[in-house]
């Protein structure tokens, strides 16, 4: 489970983010590239947008669900 303590501070403000622990494999990317995107200067992903819609709140969770070191999170805040 991600550790909302390591969270990125790029992150969007809202409930889904991505921690320190990102290996930038691109996976979250693919999955709900309307949410996740690469911040260049970092060198990692980062959730640039907070889903607004069922589908994009979906394929958040599908990407939370998938990422390979459990880097995404969501504290469910609004």
């Amino acid at each position: 489970m991600a550790d909302l303590n390591t969270r990125l501070p790029e992150n969007a403000p809202g409930a889904y983010y991505i921690t320190n622990e990102c290996i930038d494999c691109d996976m979250c990317r693919e999955t709900a590239p309307t949410v996740f995107k690469r911040h260049d200067d970092i060198g990692f992903s980062i959730a640039f947008h907070q889903p607004g819609t069922d589908d994009e709140r979906l394929k958040a969770d599908e990407a939370l669900a998938g990422c390979p070191v459990e880097a995404i999170g969501n504290n469910g805040a609004a």
